[in-house]
């Protein structure tokens, strides 16, 4: 597995960044936010999950190691290949994400091009307990 890429930004692109390791420019498919985060001709440190298919190999670049991890969990749910998980990371962030399947909300699940109410259950269902804890709601301000 490649952890992580780090090197110069070298493009940037829709959905994908090139980041210069060793000479060699490596294209990563990223979220709109760690897409933002990077800036061309600077150096940079992606955090990366590569996905072997028969016919490719492909890199996912992310802001952190949890936003990765949280992108190889949803994998793990039946129906939700890299694509979706990166389209679902587009829309929430990993806590939000956990906040929303430890809810079983299935509307911000929905919410997601690509997912409607059956899918949104069965990612709920499936990943109830493999996301982690959502994150601790904020104090109420009086």
């Amino acid at each position: 597995m490649i952890a992580f890429l780090s090197g110069r930004v070298a493009a940037r692109t829709g959905g994908t960044a090139v980041v210069e390791v060793g000479g060699v420019g490596m294209t990563v498919h990223c979220t709109p936010a760690t897409l933002a985060g990077l800036r061309v001709g600077e150096q940079a440190t992606v955090a990366t999950s590569l996905v072997v298919r028969e016919e490719s190999l492909t890199l996912y670049g992310f802001a952190d190691d949890d936003e990765r991890e949280v992108f190889e969990r949803l994998q793990q749910a039946s129906g939700v290949g890299p694509r979706l998980a990166l389209g679902i990371l587009a829309v929430h962030t990993p806590d939000a994400l956990r906040a929303a399947v430890a809810s079983e909300d299935t509307a911000a699940l929905t919410r997601v091009p690509g997912i409607g109410p059956k899918g949104a259950q069965r990612i709920a269902l499936e990943l109830r307990d493999k996301l982690g804890p959502p994150p601790p709601a904020a104090p109420a301000e009086h």
